[in-house]
């Protein structure tokens, strides 16, 4: 995407930051609700209206700066409110639903791969509308596997963080957990000092390079 302005740039990757970021809440929301917890439903958050999920740094400053940075693109939306003592199995069902969200990721990174081959098959023919879906497509799978690979990370609070407190024994499980309110702290160091970069970056080539060959790229 090189050959873009800023605006196109922006133009181009709206709508998959919009909804990857959506979407992964709600796929959040969705799942607590049927393993028993209906707070997200009750607080109207199971909804793909950004409106109800936009976090003015995460989803707006953050992905902004990185985009007019030409840098890698993240970010985040409000976090979807889970009970976890209304769950019928707290600490499991906490890690499925923590799991719901990088899974909801990866399906999106597949459909966007699939609009990515139709603006190949009809490039030449529908050069308007086969350009942008192209570009959209590719801007789709890149956000989509970023969430992904960051969202696993198993640092709380991030989902992975969860999904290895939902593995391990009780004990381990809490002295793990206390982590947590240094994880943002953690993160951003990771993010400043270019590490996060240095982390993500083999799993993200490794997922697009498969998203980019099942299209036949």
């Amino acid at each position: 995407m090189d050959d873009l302005n800023l605006m196109q740039r922006i133009a181009v990757w709206t709508l998959p930051v919009l909804f990857a970021i959506t979407v992964h809440e709600v796929a959040h929301g969705w799942v607590a609700r049927r393993l028993g917890d209906p707070t997200a439903y009750m607080l109207g958050r199971l909804t793909l209206n950004p409106v109800k999920h936009i976090d003015p740094i995460g989803t707006l400053l953050v992905p902004g700066l990185l985009l007019m940075m030409d840098d890698f693109i993240f970010g985040w939306a409000k976090p979807v409110p889970v009970a976890w003592e209304n769950l019928r199995n707290p600490k499991r069902d906490m890690a499925i639903v923590a799991l719901a969200g990088p899974v909801a990721n990866l399906l999106m990174a597949i459909l966007w791969a699939l609009v990515m081959k139709a603006g190949l098959v009809f490039g030449g023919q529908l050069d308007l509308l086969a350009r942008p879906l192209v570009y959209m497509g590719a801007a789709g799978i890149a956000i989509n596997v970023m969430l992904m690979v960051l969202n696993l990370l198993p640092l709380p609070p991030l989902d992975g963080g969860r999904v290895v407190a939902g593995l391990l024994p009780d004990p381990f499980a809490h002295a793990y957990n206390r982590i947590e309110p240094y994880g943002f702290f953690i993160l951003l160091g990771l993010l400043i000092s270019g590490a996060l970069a240095y982390i993500m970056t083999p799993f993200v080539n490794i997922a697009q390079m498969g998203l980019y060959s099942m299209i036949g790229l």
